[in-house]
């Protein structure tokens, strides 16, 4: 008898939670270079195959809940309501997501993070991918009237404002002011607009 798909999917997720806090806490109580794939397999009791099924390499670990923020930004787009300005829609949902990697209990990864390399450099490509998922969305938002560029600029902007807010003394001052140009910008293209509506009018 073949197992329901919602409880596989349940089991699934449970089994990635576990494997992700297992490489968080060893790499937090041994330091990050010094644990392997084979420590975190073996302290999760899996596998080094279930490990690499649920994660792509050893810097994904750290960042597990990459696609969940990747969703969450572009669903700020797709899914705000049909009257809602898009950028307050993506400001409350860069706000969530600094608010969550800069409180106490993520401080000791945001350490871990600042004295890697490796794990720079993936965040970095992580930040990349998450700007041209957002961009895409922007891009595909019929209501926008904005060219490719100006969606790409603002989408860069946008992850920009969420690194900064995430280094700055006061993450929300530093976001708010942020938003504040983000928002002037993106009111100034309103004048240039998407080239076929220009071509239409």
């Amino acid at each position: 008898m073949n197992e329901p798909t919602g409880r596989r999917e349940r089991k699934k997720a449970a089994t990635r939670r576990k494997i992700a806090d297992t490489a968080l806490r060893l790499f937090l109580e041994r330091d990050y270079d010094t644990v392997g794939i084979r420590d975190v397999a073996a302290g999760a009791d899996v596998a080094v195959t279930t490990v690499f099924a649920h994660f792509a390499s050893k810097e994904a670990l750290v960042f597990e809940q990459d696609q969940d923020f990747e969703q969450r930004l572009v669903r700020a787009v797709t899914d705000r309501a049909p009257d809602e300005p898009l950028l307050p829609a993506l400001h409350r949902e860069v706000r969530a997501l600094v608010h969550h990697c800069t409180g106490e209990a993520a401080e000791p990864v945001r350490r871990m993070i600042t004295a890697s390399p490796a794990l720079l450099q993936y965040e970095e490509t992580m930040r990349l991918r998450h700007a041209r998922s957002l961009a895409a969305a922007l891009t595909d938002d019929p209501g926008l009237g904005r060219s490719a560029l100006t969606c790409r600029a603002l989408a860069r902007f946008v992850i920009d404002a969420y690194a900064l807010a995430g280094e700055a003394a006061d993450p929300d001052g530093a976001l708010d002011e942020v938003f504040r140009m983000v928002e002037a910008a993106w009111s100034a293209t309103e004048a240039f607009g998407h080239p076929a509506a220009r071509a239409g009018r």
